[in-house]
Order: C-alpha cells, then sequence, then structure tokens
C-alpha cells in the first residue's frame, strides 16, 4: 500500500494517517473522553483532573493506535494531536455537565445562560 503525500506527512508528524487518526480520536477514544468528563464534574471535583485523564486516555490512544493499526507507538505529535482532541471533548462534557448541575442543584441561585453556562438570578 502506497501512501499519498499527505499521509507521508501525518505519519511523520502524528505516527499514523489522518483516517486512522480521525477514527481513533473520535470513534475509539471520543465517547471515553466524554464520559470522563462527565464524571469528573458529576462528581464535583476540579477541571484540572481533566487534563490529567486526557492525557493518560491519550496515552491509550497511542497503545492502540500501534496495536491495532500498526502506527508509530512514541509519537510525541500523535500524543499531543491526541491529547488536544481527547481535552477538547472532556472539556466540552465537563462545562455541559456543570452547567446542568448548577442550574439543578441550586435553582433559586442561577439560570441556564446558553449551552456552557449559568448565570445568577436576578
Amino acid at each position: 500500500m502506497t501512501l499519498s503525500p499527505f499521509d507521508m506527512v501525518m505519519f511523520d508528524w502524528f505516527g499514523d494517517t489522518l483516517a486512522m487518526v480521525l477514527l481513533f480520536n473520535l470513534v475509539l477514544v471520543g465517547p471515553a473522553s466524554f464520559a470522563s468528563g462527565q464524571g469528573v464534574a458529576t462528581t464535583w471535583r476540579r477541571w484540572r483532573q481533566v487534563v490529567l485523564y486526557s492525557a493518560l486516555l491519550s496515552a491509550g490512544l497511542r497503545f492502540f493506535d500501534y496495536a491495532l493499526a500498526n502506527g508509530e507507538l512514541w509519537s510525541i505529535g500523535g500524543f499531543l494531536l491526541g491529547w488536544l482532541v481527547q481535552f477538547a471533548i472532556a472539556g466540552l462534557a465537563y462545562r455541559l455537565t456543570r452547567a446542568r448541575q448548577m442550574v439543578r442543584q441550586y435553582p433559586w441561585l442561577y439560570q441556564r445562560k446558553g449551552l456552557l453556562g449559568w448565570e445568577e438570578r436576578h
């Protein structure tokens, strides 16, 4: 199998082709990242734990990529890209859950403001 020039650049920088990067980041590990963001918010933990959990998921992602798609295991670029994508997904889930929690738990203090926020009631 020959790779296109774009896929060669992707493999050099991120350890695998664009299709595999998207498949593993969004389909395989993305739901786990969403669940970890929800779990951190549901247990009222700080958002900084989302950074740690998304890094762990990115490390697992590198292993899955290596084991299942013959990708490069020690790709720093692939790890950082995976970390960025997983952090974005987990951060979105964290913020969605926290906004819902604040409005549901303290309805006399806060009202919903948009999808990701809340504001004080007047």
